[in-house]
């Protein structure tokens, strides 16, 4: 195993894929002469040249769309957004073109394109840099939609991602890119759509993804020295969502929370909710509870962008709830 970042993990996976396919083509701001906005990219032009690693104008529906043509016609292009929220301007295009383009003609196009880059909230980036896109891109039918927390599951995933036939967005972290884990030294493809208990417990379920997996880690151990045993499922894919691996963790622990960094309203945890308490109605001791973020746009000042988003102190509130142990 080799020690890497999160950067470094993803960076290996596209330079792999690149290696083995010669139809992948990286292309987004400043991923080539720059190495990348977070130099997740470093390397690869120098490696493959400047007709596979390509500097885009500022213009994210120019490019999104310039990459979902490339895919239609045979290559499987990787579209680095410098942040999600800048990756809004794309919508028109990821939405009604790379979701679509599949089903409207009737399978004679495959949409082979994964478009990558941080999601949420960094810090003290204010409310237009700190937008979480999960809840609108998992909404659409075509879209698959993957959320890493560890350079594990990043480099697994993204290779995954970028064999996929159909348009794949793949949600990373600012916070994370320095994050230091585990990497297998040879090929390993992790596939989409299956969960991973990061935890073992017996008490209380606690399903979330990406950044905040880490967050829910510290709050189940701060519940163990309360005495509540937690297991810990990090879902790695929203869609497709890996339900049965939540109701067979529901079902051993009778209780569940769902920990997000999303707004409270009609997000992915809003969904995973009703799904629990539909499917595992006689097998809960106590109603299904979500933390999210505040209902309000982040604020600048770093008191308050902490007062807004999950913390651990929330999380071992909730849990603590469930388990009727305040």
């Amino acid at each position: 195993m080799a020690l890497l970042t999160m950067r470094e993990a993803l960076g290996e996976a596209m330079a792999e894929e690149m290696r083995r396919d010669s139809s992948i083509f990286l292309m987004g701001e400043e991923v080539a002469e720059y190495d990348g906005a977070y130099k997740v990219s470093k390397g690869l032009l120098k490696e493959f040249g400047s007709s596979r690693v390509i500097d885009s104008p500022i213009s994210e529906g120019g490019f999104a769309g310039l990459g979902i043509g490339a895919a239609m016609t045979g290559l499987r292009p990787i579209i680095e957004m410098m942040t999600w929220n800048f990756g809004i301007q794309a919508f028109d295009q990821i939405i009604n073109n790379a979701a679509k383009m599949r089903y409207m003609s009737g399978g004679q196009f495959k949409v082979p394109i994964v478009f990558r880059g941080p999601n949420g909230a960094a810090h003290m980036l204010a409310a237009q840099h700190s937008q979480n896109v999960d809840p609108l891109l998992a909404n659409i039918p075509g879209l698959k939609v993957v959320s890493v927390s560890t350079p594990y599951d990043a480099k697994g995933l993204l290779k995954s991602s970028i064999r996929d036939d159909n348009p794949v967005i793949f949600l990373e972290s600012e916070m994370l890119y320095a994050l230091k884990g585990e990497v297998p030294e040879g090929e390993y493809l992790i596939p989409l759509g299956e969960a991973d208990k990061k935890k073992e417990g017996q008490d209380v379920t606690l399903v979330t993804w990406g950044k905040i997996t880490h967050k829910a880690l510290q709050a189940a151990d701060e519940c163990e020295k309360l005495g509540i045993s937690v297991e810990v499922i990090d879902l790695r894919t929203l869609r497709p969502l890996d339900e049965e691996a939540i109701f067979r963790s529901v079902r051993k622990t009778n209780r569940c929370v769902v920990v997000e960094e999303n707004w409270p309203f009609a997000s992915v945890g809003t969904h995973i909710a009703d799904r629990v308490q539909r499917e595992c109605f006689d097998d809960l001791d106590a109603p299904v509870i979500r933390v999210s973020q505040e209902d309000v746009p982040v604020p600048y000042a770093e008191n308050l962008e902490e007062e807004v988003l999950p913390s651990v102190e929330k999380i071992v509130r909730a849990i603590q709830t469930v388990s009727y142990r305040i």
